[in-house]
């Protein structure tokens, strides 16, 4: 019964806080990402193995984040505003997000487990990709279900 009683700026307001840490957290493992996908060549095999290692561990960090808290948040946001067309749009971004999940979590497991270097090249371009394409429906899902509402928050 509380909860029916607080404002929508006092229960939503925070989801913006959790969006901002995780999209900080994007914007470091966007930094680990291209500074490994520039000098990797170049580098010795320890640091790069070092650098892959940090790679996926912030990386199974931002995704784990997505899944079991800004995404929950989302949902629950479109559900309180009974938005049922941006729920629907969730739906299937969430089926594309899901497909850049396994991209990354097999990147993971394929470099925690080897210190095989050789396909390191296509595997960063694989993992690019994924990235890509899951930062811009990730986008997508904060704007149709955050940020459409963030004018019934305010008030």
């Amino acid at each position: 019964m509380l909860e029916n009683c607080l404002s929508a700026q006092e229960r939503w307001g925070g989801v913006s806080e959790i969006i901002d840490k995780w999209l900080q957290e994007r914007q470091e493992l966007l930094v680990l990402y291209c500074n490994l996908s520039e000098h990797y060549e170049q580098a010795s095999n320890e640091t790069v193995e070092l650098e892959v290692k940090s790679l996926c561990e912030i990386a199974v960090d931002y995704v784990s984040a997505g899944h079991f808290e800004v995404y929950d948040q989302l949902i629950k946001e479109g559900k309180e505003f009974d938005d049922k067309d941006a729920l629907k749009q969730a739906g299937k971004l969430f089926t594309s997000i899901d497909a850049t999940t396994e991209v990354i979590l097999d990147f993971n497991d394929k470099y925690q487990e080897t210190d095989d270097l050789g396909t390191i090249a296509q595997d960063l371009s694989k993992l690019g990709e994924a990235f890509s394409s899951r930062f811009e429906d990730e986008d997508k899902m904060i704007d149709v279900l955050h940020v459409a509402h963030k004018d019934q928050v305010t008030q």
